[in-house]
This record gives structure tokens, C-alpha cells and sequence, in this order.
């Protein structure tokens, strides 16, 4: 079995942790309340992942995320990710979602109809639910129909989310479904 790595890390937001391996970035958790928390919650998602010192993709990773939650823009899009525990289904999620940009939000439909069936909304919503690169896989940009905020399973649920829509802008009313204008009437 192949080792992972990983290592907290400081940020605007938080302690934050992020989990590696030589394939990739195998995980990134939010802050939790204190380190040993945090160390707890990681270990039970990456069973066997080992702390030490970051390794240089890694690093730039944690960089970067601390960069991003201080307000610097990034896609992360050059994030070389380790899809490996990832089923199908779920990887054409997060490709969904992190192509949704910084300031804007889509909906568990709108993912759902993109991968080919609407009907498959919840399931959508239970990917993100299980999203192991929050922040990278911006998860927090997608609303229910309507605007309506959803779930949100990392520490501080909705608070978290409606955080980092602020950080990024996304809160402004015309950006959100449930404020975007409506069509023109005929």
C-alpha cells in the first residue's frame, strides 16, 4: 500500500490539512476546532496517511490554498489531484464543479443535466457531500434550486459555505439563483 502524507497548516480561515501522495493531493480538510481534532477527523478519512513534511507539490498546494482563502484568486486547475479512491461518477462531478468559476454558483441540477440526467440531482449533492478536496473542488459554489444554500459537510456546515462565497464575491444578490434576474416576459 502506498504511503500518504500529511500536514497542517496555517491560513486566514484556520488550521487547515492537506493529504498527499506521489500521485497527487489526496485530500484537503478544513479547519477544525483544534489540531487534534483536525488530526482525528483526517485519519479517519485517510486511514494510515502519515505526518511529515509536505512534498514540494504539496507545499505549493498548501500555499496556495492559504494564498486563496487570504483573497487571492486561483482555479486551481493545475492542482494535480490523485483521483485513484474516486468512482466515475463522482470524478465528472468534480470536474463539473471546478470548472464553476470564483464568484459564481451552479446548481446540483445544473451539475446533474451536464452529466446527463437531472434526476440524478441528490446524487450530485452526495458527491460534494464526500468531496475530499474542498476549496480545490470548490463544492461551496453549489446551491440548491432556487438559491437555497444546501448542506455543507465540512466544520461550520452553511457558515462555512456563505463564508467562502463572501471571500470570493459570490454573495452579491444578482450573483445567486434565487436573485439572478428573471427572463424577459414575451
Amino acid at each position: 500500500m502506498e504511503t500518504q502524507g500529511f500536514a497542517l497548516f496555517d491560513t486566514a480561515v484556520g488550521r487547515c490539512a492537506i493529504v498527499w501522495s506521489a500521485a497527487g493531493v489526496t485530500g484537503v480538510q478544513l479547519p477544525e476546532a483544534d489540531d487534534e481534532i483536525a488530526r482525528r477527523r483526517l485519519l479517519r478519512r485517510f486511514p494510515g496517511a502519515v505526518a511529515g513534511p509536505p512534498a514540494e507539490a504539496a507545499a505549493e498546494a498548501m500555499a496556495r490554498i492559504a494564498a486563496f482563502l487570504a483573497g487571492a484568486p486561483d482555479d486551481f486547475t493545475t492542482l494535480k489531484l490523485d483521483e485513484r479512491a474516486v468512482g466515475a461518477f463522482e470524478r465528472g462531478v468534480y470536474r463539473e464543479t471546478r470548472a464553476v468559476p470564483a464568484g459564481a454558483t451552479t446548481t446540483y441540477g445544473a451539475i446533474a443535466t451536464a452529466l446527463g440526467d437531472i434526476r440524478h440531482s441528490r446524487r450530485v449533492g452526495q458527491a460534494l457531500g464526500r468531496n475530499p478536496w474542498p476549496i480545490v473542488i470548490p463544492c461551496h459554489r453549489v446551491t440548491g434550486a432556487g438559491g437555497w444554500m444546501g448542506g455543507f459537510s465540512a466544520p461550520g456546515g452553511q457558515r462555512t459555505k456563505l463564508r467562502l462565497l463572501e471571500l470570493e464575491g459570490a454573495l452579491a444578490a444578482d450573483s445567486l439563483p434565487l436573485f439572478a434576474a428573471a427572463p424577459p416576459t414575451p
